[in-house]
């Protein structure tokens, strides 16, 4: 299998690097905007990936370079949702744009197996637990937004051109090689002024965290088993959720003072566009026979101490449970 790995050197791509070189040939295509050589090295130097440093927007190289290839792996977006409050097109390019390009190299160059990385947040503002076809609010942020009309443009060209298209509806993504999300940015702050962490939000926050190993080992699940529909749509989630104060106490924990002071917001959202609380059920994905290893505490539990890690080095503190 020849796989094409759109933002393979990022945070989540490049975990499923490592596994799809033991399938075969791997090419990353990759801006490297926010992704790292180094996060794909080993697959590099084995000899079984290769890397093309070029923008998925950029329509022509993106063709000529997945020319041949068995499956495409889109994974490639704004990797903060935050920023499309400071830039409204990004979403619009990174996003919705990009995922066309990817449909229409693969269309051009008859690749038919097209895994596309979604995200919970095409839900809405909904607190109740959502089922794949719970789609009766609108998304609340631009990212959401892209990821819907993306998820419209797979169907769409599953039903006019013949792609075996799978969706993937991430819950929050935790784990080593993090370039966003909370855990990373609670200790980058407390790495700054370890005395005090600032908190957006009344820390009531809670969605579900998935740990990338989980994310990854379902991508690869949904693309060996999901046949039975086009196209293939799936929640990739634990079924519970972790708050906000839940990570920042563990993160406090991780870090070298565990006495600094929380410090939280007063409004029930982070950021407008943001959800407050969500939850999503996997109940599709368990049908099939795939259950994620770790709940969402388990997930974030084991985040934090690989991410603390990173930020304050390998003496960092492991916190308790």
């Amino acid at each position: 299998m020849r796989s094409f790995v759109i933002g393979g050197a990022g945070f989540i791509g490049s975990h499923l690097v490592e596994l799809l070189v033991e399938r075969g040939p791997v090419t990353v295509y990759d801006n490297m905007s926010v992704g790292k050589r180094e996060f794909i090295e080993s697959a590099l130097a084995s000899g079984r990936a290769a890397l093309v440093t070029r923008d998925v927007c950029d329509l022509d190289t993106l063709t000529r370079a997945m020319a041949g290839h068995d499956v495409v792996f889109h994974l490639a977006a704004n990797p903060e949702a935050r920023w499309g409050l400071e830039r409204t097109g990004l979403d619009l390019e990174q996003g919705t744009v990009a995922t066309y390009n990817a449909l229409e190299a693969a269309r051009l160059n008859g690749v038919r197996q097209f895994v596309f990385s979604s995200s919970g947040t095409v839900y809405g503002n909904v607190a109740e637990s959502c089922a794949e076809m719970d789609l009766g609010h609108l998304p609340i942020s631009l990212y959401g937004a892209s990821k819907l009309a993306g998820e419209a443009m797979l169907a769409a060209f599953v039903e006019c051109f013949g792609l075996d298209g799978f969706t993937c509806r991430f819950g929050n993504v935790v784990g080593p090689r993090g370039t966003h999300g909370a855990i990373l940015d609670f200790c980058n702050k407390l790495k700054a002024h370890p005395d005090y962490l600032d908190v957006l939000g009344d820390g009531n926050q809670a969605k579900p965290y998935l740990h990338v190993t989980d994310c990854v080992a379902g991508l690869l699940f949904v693309l060996d088993r999901a046949k039975e529909e086009k196209p293939a749509i799936y929640n990739l989630a634990p079924p519970d959720a972790t708050s906000v104060k839940r990570i920042a106490e563990l993160c406090v924990a991780a870090s070298p003072n565990k006495a600094a002071r929380i410090q939280y917001g007063t409004a029930p959202q982070g950021w407008p566009g943001d959800v407050p609380r969500s939850l999503l059920r996997p109940d599709k994905l368990s049908a099939l026979g795939f259950r994620v290893r770790y709940t969402s505490d388990e997930a974030v539990r084991l985040a934090v101490a690989e991410v603390a890690r990173e930020v304050f080095g390998p003496h960092a503190a492991r916190p308790s449970a």
